[in-house]
């Protein structure tokens, strides 16, 4: 899922929504789905592979962005004797689609579902990922029904994932649900979504995670003029991605304790710790932004101490998603290699796995699978283990074409609305020197929230990484999709 989420304004976005429409075409995004792609997700619609189990009783809500469809997971949550229970909803996808047929050889060829500020690209058709597969509320859908209980600090003491039927009863937002809890007047399945989530967070702190509340970039508008600002996450943004990686960790310690050796099968989110260079790095640009950073302090610590409201505290969390760089998928199991060394993703500080967006991200549709397979004690399907060697490469190319076509649009859209403004004076911050050219690197403008490309005159001094600069606009352009400044 994308690091930066822009939103473009509904009105008078029409140059904006032009030049994204030619960006797309640039990035060689696909338009729309084969003929025999729309005609196997409309059979599979109408016609999907259900499970025998019935789960409809259970009254699962949905916590995601206003008037999102693709809506992949449902939860509820409820107080058992000596702490909780999390029943977690994931949408079935795999009841919907046949391995080797065109709807499968689509979604292999897609790899996620991108993000525009206009408009999304879909892993599936929407009959499927905005539809028949979509975990809508009140209507009866197949899912991977995870039951996870915990003790009375959050920590895990069993799991369990089948298929079921369910159906959800409501689908909220996060402002919503932050309005309810904060007004005490949720119900306790929503209330405890507070409770859980931070019991989870505490844990997070204890085995040394981080969570990078990184707030969207958002285009608004002002006296006719468009400007991007920074929106910080609710509370209830941090709580719900808890229940979210709850699940991923749950689903790694099954397929790590599938076997021994080459009978263990399973694919990880690995990460490894951030190296020195990269900590030092984060030092100077928190020096530079007026973030407290302590000697002898972690920086998950100071992570943990920012606030996202506070533009200069939003950009250093922007900076701070370069520590995410190097994570990939590690893949084990018969054909795929043996159980590997490195099992643990940095940030979470323990294994984890992506299996709670199958609508949106290949490889979550084979984590379940193994997860279902490794619960009931049996073999992982034939066709799941067919995929595993090629499914790190996959995802690995598939990230990187959302991170081009996030980079595109953020490019895209800071030339947009900067082209009126070449030959201004801005306050910024050196976060980034050019190894062996020390005149040109990147910064971050104080305001509005852009990050660009700055280039120096030959001989003149190298530029102050990490200290704050006067900085001019030298070029805005909306067909290169450039921005670049200069030393003041």
């Amino acid at each position: 899922m994308p690091r930066r989420l822009l939103h473009v304004p509904a009105a008078d976005g029409t140059a904006l929504r032009t030049a994204l429409a030619a960006l797309r075409t640039t990035l060689e995004v696909p338009e729309g789905f084969p003929p025999a792609v729309l005609a196997e997700a409309r059979a599979a619609a109408a016609a999907p592979r259900l499970p025998e189990t019935d789960a409809t009783d259970l009254p699962l809500f949905t916590v995601d962005p206003p008037g999102s469809v693709d809506l992949d997971q449902a939860m509820h949550l409820a107080r058992r004797p000596g702490g909780y229970r999390v029943h977690y909803a994931i949408a079935d996808v795999a009841a919907f689609v046949t391995p080797g047929g065109a709807l499968d050889t689509e979604a292999h060829r897609r790899v996620t579902t991108l993000y525009f500020p206009d408009e999304r690209v879909p892993l599936h058709p929407v009959e499927l990922s905005e539809g028949a597969a979509s975990l809508l509320p009140d209507q009866v859908r197949p899912a991977l029904l995870w039951r996870l209980d915990l003790d009375a600090d959050g920590a895990t003491t069993a799991t369990d994932v089948r298929r079921a039927l369910v159906r959800s009863r409501a689908r909220l937002d996060y402002a919503g649900v932050q309005h309810a809890i904060d007004a005490g007047t949720a119900e306790e399945p929503i209330a405890l979504l507070k409770e859980i989530g931070g019991l989870r967070e505490a844990l997070e702190v204890a085995r040394g995670g981080i969570s990078l509340n990184v707030p969207e970039q958002e285009i608004a508008g002002h006296g006719g003029d468009y400007v991007l600002e920074y929106r910080a996450p609710l509370p209830a943004d941090g709580w719900n991605a808890q229940i979210s990686l709850l699940t991923g960790m749950a689903a790694a310690d099954l397929m790590l304790g599938s076997g021994n050796g080459p009978a263990a099968v399973g694919v990880l989110r690995t990460l490894p710790t951030a190296p020195d260079g990269s900590v030092a790095r984060l030092r100077r640009i928190a020096r530079a932004l007026g973030v407290d950073w302590p000697d002898g302090t972690s920086y998950a610590t100071v992570i943990r101490s920012l606030d996202p409201r506070r533009t200069h505290h939003a950009a250093f969390l922007q900076e701070c998603t370069t520590l995410l760089r190097g994570a990939g998928y590690t893949v084990f199991g018969p054909g795929a290699g043996p159980l590997p060394e490195h099992t643990t993703h940095a940030a979470v500080a323990a294994p984890y796995t992506h299996c709670t967006a199958p609508l949106r991200r290949l490889v979550d549709r084979y984590a379940g699978e193994i997860c279902l397979a490794v619960a009931a004690g049996a073999e992982p399907p034939g066709w799941v283990l067919e995929a595993l060697p090629t499914l790190p490469k996959e995802m690995n190319e598939g990230t990187q074409r959302a991170n081009r076509v996030e980079r595109g649009c953020v490019d895209l859209i800071e030339s947009v609305l900067l082209k009126d403004r070449v030959g201004e004076i801005f306050d910024a911050y050196v976060v980034d020197v050019k190894e062996g050219d020390p005149g040109s690197g990147t910064i971050h403008l104080d305001d509005p929230a852009v990050v660009a490309r700055i280039a120096s005159a030959p001989g003149a001094p190298p530029l102050p990484l990490g200290r704050r600069l006067r900085v001019r606009l030298t070029a805005a352009d909306p067909g290169t999709a450039q921005v670049l400044f200069a030393p003041a």
